[in-house]
């Protein structure tokens, strides 16, 4: 087998090959020693901007770091504010919200027809009992009056005669003159004349009542509202609008709702005689606006909701109170003054209820099942599971567990207040931002 042509043929060396690097082992080590200086400044960076929010957004982690807080750290003891359960007086005070309900609100309507000759009132006056509200014209009622006097008066007049003729009958029947049968004819024809005079003067009241009519007076003192006819109309009794409607303003009452469960309670107080003041609030309850007393409750429940109305009466002398006006009624039904009171801040709920946490004399916290009463602004007495004295958790329960140690801290301390004094959340005054003790005569 005869060789290839290019097996034969010389290989040629390559006239040029690929150069190879020579190596810069000091160029290497410099870009390692680079690269290895920014990671560890970035890295220093870092640090230091982590410290430094640290040190701005937690300084109170930071004292605890250094010895802050009686030198605890992050396992040592936390720092709670506590308030000390007290023997305190608290008003029972049951919320409704309300409607202002006036005593009386009438539509004035016109009791003869005719024209309006005069409207005598200006929308939103306030008016007094009797006071001339509107004029009917009453010439037609006149002209009927003094038709109906004239009818009388010869009704009158014909009585008169057979008065008189039946006193001569009754003298000539004494003497025997004339027959008994012409005086029964007589005194028959007396009755005749004393019932046309009666009708008559039927005729003449009515005719009176009619033109008094003629001036619609206010039937008690009160407010009027916008005019529903003008002057110049003709009206009638059977015009569904009326004249104008009349609201009595002084005194009104309020209507409100109540839970049936404060029906035996409020029964009881009633039955004892005793007045229970009720105060008026707008409808977020924040601002006063009337005081009054509970006037009366309704007779029956509503069984759809499971409530019973009640009215109490104000005097409303400022007109604070206005017909139709939504507000919130607060009714004092009693007071409680030997009730165990602690701040509704420091109420815990969970599945099993609710709980306060109670600092005991070893500094460790204890969760106690509370049974709740009534509650009064920022205050609620407690009913079972907690006794005077003891110091309640009213900041910093959220951390708190079963048994941990704390620092127990009463709000006021360092500002005034020595350590061991009583503190002023309970005080009468309400100048810790509990709510007032309720006074009577609207000074609340």
């Amino acid at each position: 087998m005869n060789p290839l042509p290019t097996d034969l043929a010389p290989k040629k060396a390559s006239s040029t090959a690929y150069p190879q690097p020579s190596p810069q082992p000091e160029k290497k080590r410099r870009h390692r020693w680079v690269v290895w200086t920014v990671l560890s400044l970035a890295l220093l960076a870092i640090v230091a901007v982590g410290y430094r929010s640290r040190m701005t957004s937690g300084p109170s982690m930071a004292m605890r770091g250094r010895g802050g807080f009686g030198g605890f750290g992050m396992n040592g003891p936390l720092p709670v504010s506590v308030r000390t359960a007290q023997k305190s007086t608290i008003n029972v005070i049951l919320d409704g919200l309300g409607t202002v309900t006036p005593l009386a609100t009438v539509t004035v309507r016109p009791q003869v027809s005719g024209q309006l000759v005069q409207v005598n009132y200006t929308e939103g006056q306030t008016v007094s009992a009797g006071d001339s509200l509107a004029t009917i014209d009453p010439r037609p009622f006149q002209a009927a009056l003094e038709q109906a006097q004239g009818q009388l008066l010869q009704a009158q007049a014909q009585l008169k005669e057979s008065q008189i003729e039946l006193e001569r009958y009754v003298t000539l029947s004494s003497q025997d003159s004339i027959s008994k049968q012409q005086l029964d004819a007589q005194t028959a024809l007396v009755s005749q004349y004393e019932g046309l005079a009666k009708t008559d003067q039927a005729l003449v009241d009515n005719a009176q009542l009619n033109l008094a009519y003629c001036h619609i007076k206010a039937p008690f003192a009160g407010r009027v509202g916008l005019r529903l006819i003008d002057q110049g109309n003709y009206v009638t009794p059977g015009d569904s609008t009326g004249l104008v409607i009349l609201t009595q303003i002084k005194p009104i009452t309020v209507i409100f709702s109540l839970a049936e469960d404060y029906i035996p309670a409020l029964q009881k107080r009633m039955k004892d005689g005793a007045s229970i003041p009720v105060d008026a609030y707008d409808r977020a309850g924040t601002t006063k606006l009337a005081s009054g007393r509970l006037a009366s409750i309704d007779n029956t429940v509503d069984p759809s909701t499971g409530t019973f109305k009640l009215r109490a009466i104000f005097p409303n002398d400022d007109e604070s109170l206005y017909p139709n006006q939504f507000v919130m009624a607060r009714m004092l039904l009693s007071v409680d003054r030997s009730a165990t009171v602690i701040p509704t801040s420091s109420i815990e709920r969970g599945q099993q209820g609710t709980f306060v946490y109670v600092v005991g004399a070893d500094s460790k916290v204890t969760a106690k099942a509370v049974t709740l009463g009534t509650t009064e602004g920022e205050r609620v007495a407690v009913t079972a599971g907690l006794a005077v004295g003891d110091k309640v958790v009213v900041d910093g329960a959220d951390r708190l567990k079963e048994g941990m140690e704390v620092v127990a801290q009463t709000p006021g301390q360092g500002q005034g207040q020595a350590p061991g004094q009583k503190p002023k959340w309970g005080s009468q005054d309400g100048s810790d931002g509990s709510q007032k003790r309720w006074k009577s005569g609207g000074s609340n």
